[in-house]
């Protein structure tokens, strides 16, 4: 017969046990009262006050319902319901005492009885409690899976972690420290395990062979949570999270809850603190359109605006699955009237038409775009349709119905382009741009930026994808760099240069220092407990049609200007004519029938002269330039 230790003991049992406790005190509370020798007096009296004292620790256990909470994992919580349970029942029965006097004259229970119940009672339902976790955990110290873990934070967050962990019984976590920056803690006990100082990190780690390091602390700072984590990595050492605060469940940690630390974690940077009054102002009560709404930075701006109390969001996207994935999730947040979902494709400009002649759009954030560097370079017409087109028919119709700000969501691959895709952003660019020039009504915002973390098609999905199948990982150049940024972060950052915007800006964004793609693969190889070259096998591919080595910004002091924002900046522009734009535009669109790669890209080449190919079939056509 196996024993079952996990089996929960129903609640009538708890409570007919704490009942018992109960009623086992208040005989043991004469007994001490009258010092073993009851009188005679009392004896007529112990049956009256035994049922009195009963129903009092009847009706104080349903009220705090001290029999709901499982006894082997009893916290600080279900003592404290103790303790109010059984002082509760001690002024029930001084209160019952109080009514037998006016009543009969007559007390059921000695008031000294009575405190030396309460305290009885909470002591031996506390240790019942106590006796039962202490043999639980022997028993689970002798089955399953046994960890040994390192909890970094001896804070609420760290003690909660601690225990979360206590209650696992399909393995037996043994904390064997807690390491804090805080020295006012070192040396220090919490729940009996020590405290060591936080920079002895490197030094525990090595020494005790932990299984797995925890980090359980609120709002660390990204620097100190990477050496944190590059020390764990050092040491072979698994390294997890636990949640933010507000995604606690009942302000209790669940342990399914604290995950694996990932890349996304240690690239991130501090939070964005955008003005948020301005930014509120700007945007409450009106009505915004966001094109691609169900990519990655688009449902991301979708999130970010519905925060700002507008009017109604018109999200637009031809892919239909993530479009209404969204839509749910906007409407479990806000409410089934703040969204206006459509269906749509920004190169059918009679249906962006009657959208801003239904809707009336203020605001748009235009977000739609073709964005795979080698699927762009391998269908060039696509991409002159989507990203130029698209665009076209866009800031056309904002002018047309008098939107007051467009802001246009661009790509570092505009700058110098090397590739189609960078090339036909560009062009859009342009075209936004010179708009501005020309429009009475409508003001142009381009935002640029580099590549965003976890985003559709972005090099980490990719990478963490191939780790899981087994590897090999597969890196394009041993020297190939490139600049990240969180979701949230960019969109926050769009917002605020879209409301800020004057009309005609480019907007750049400080991306931080860029990342050597060599070094990303490593680092998310060993978080996921693997070797890199010995269990993943790391395999360069050769750079794709179009690709660069690093990326450009032009984020200087001799290419930008500052703005009020530290993160933003405004880039030095040539100017272009509104008509000689669209002349050049209107004859590369004409040459999308046709369907002439080379032709296509000629033009391209004309509109942008600083567009030069890299390791690309297109690089033939510089060369005749030349």
């Amino acid at each position: 017969m196996t024993l079952n230790y996990e089996q929960n003991a129903p609640r009538w049992m708890i409570l007919s046990l704490d009942l018992i406790i109960s009623t086992t005190a208040i005989l043991i509370a004469y007994l001490l009262r009258f010092n073993f020798d009851i009188p005679e007096t009392e004896y007529r009296l112990i049956p009256v006050g035994i049922t009195v004292s009963i129903l009092a620790h009847v009706i104080s256990f349903f009220i705090f319902k001290t029999y709901a909470g499982i006894v082997r994992h009893s916290g600080f919580n279900d003592f404290q319901r103790l303790f109010f349970a059984t002082l509760s029942a001690a002024v029930i029965l001084a209160a019952s005492n109080l009514v037998g006097y006016l009543w009969n004259n007559q007390y059921f229970l000695p008031y000294s009885i009575i405190i030396i119940n309460f305290l009885l009672t909470f002591f031996f339902m506390g240790a019942m409690r106590v006796t039962v976790k202490m043999i639980y955990r022997e028993i689970i110290s002798n089955h399953g899976e046994k960890i040994d873990v390192v909890i970094f934070g001896a804070g609420e967050s760290g003690l909660n972690t601690k225990r979360a962990l206590d209650k696992i019984a399909d393995r037996k976590y043994n904390i064997l420290f807690f390491l804090d920056d805080n020295s006012g803690k070192v040396g220090k006990r919490l729940e009996g395990v020590l405290i060591k100082e936080g920079s002895a990190l490197k030094e525990v780690l090595s020494s005790c062979n932990a299984d797995q390091l925890i980090i359980a602390v609120q709002n660390l700072d990204r620097e100190r949570k990477s050496e944190i984590v590059e020390a764990a990595l050092a040491a072979k050492t698994k390294v997890l999270h636990v949640p933010p605060v507000q995604d606690w469940i009942g302000g209790e940690i669940n342990v399914k809850q604290i995950k694996d630390v990932k890349i996304e974690d240690l690239l991130g940077r501090k939070a964005i603190h955008l003005k948020h009054d301005e930014v509120v102002g700007a945007v409450k009560q009106k009505v915004v359109l966001i094109t691609g709404a169900a990519g990655s930075i688009g449902s991301g701006l979708v999130r970010q605006i519905a925060k700002l109390h507008p009017d109604k969001i018109l999200v637009l996207d031809q892919a239909e699955t993530p479009l209404y994935e969204l839509e749910l999730e906007i409407q479990d947040r806000y409410g089934r009237n703040l969204c206006e979902v459509i269906v749509g494709d920004i190169r059918e400009k009679e249906r962006l038409r009657n959208v801003f002649k239904t809707f009336h759009p203020q605001l748009v954030f235009h977000a739609a775009a073709y964005k795979h560097v080698p699927l762009m370079e391998a269908n060039p017409a696509e991409a002159v349709k989507t990203n130029v087109c698209g665009t076209v028919n866009l800031v056309d119709l904002a002018d047309e119905f008098g939107v007051e700000k467009f802001v246009m969501v661009s790509t570092d691959k505009a700058v110098n382009p090397t590739n189609v895709m960078g090339a036909s952003k560009r062009i859009a660019e342009i075209y936004a741009q010179s708009k501005n020039d020309v429009s009475q009504k409508t003001k142009y915002i381009t935002t640029r930026f580099g590549n965003v973390l976890g985003s559709n098609g972005s090099v980490i999905p990719l990478f963490r994808r191939q780790i899981e199948n087994g590897g090999p990982i597969t890196v394009t150049h041993a020297e190939i760099t490139r600049f990240f940024m969180t979701i949230p972060e960019a969109c926050q950052l769009v917002v605020e240069a879209g409301i800020m915007g004057e009309g005609g800006e480019i907007f750049i964004f400080d991306m931080g220092k860029p990342v050597k793609i060599i070094d990303l693969a490593m680092k998310m190889i060993k978080l996921s407990g693997f070797e890199p070259h010995r269990d993943i096998e790391i395999k360069y591919t050769g750079l794709r049609p179009g690709e660069k080595l690093y990326e450009e910004l032009l984020a200087n002091e001799e290419n930008t200007l500052k703005t009020h924002h530290p993160k933003i900046m405004r880039a030095r522009i040539r100017t272009h004519s509104f008509e000689e734009v669209s002349k050049e535009i209107n004859s590369l669109v004409a040459l999308y029938g046709k369907q002439n790669n080379l032709q296509l890209v000629q033009q391209m080449k004309k509109i942008v002269p600083e567009f030069v190919s890299k390791n690309s079939i297109f690089s033939d056509l510089d060369k005749k330039e030349l």
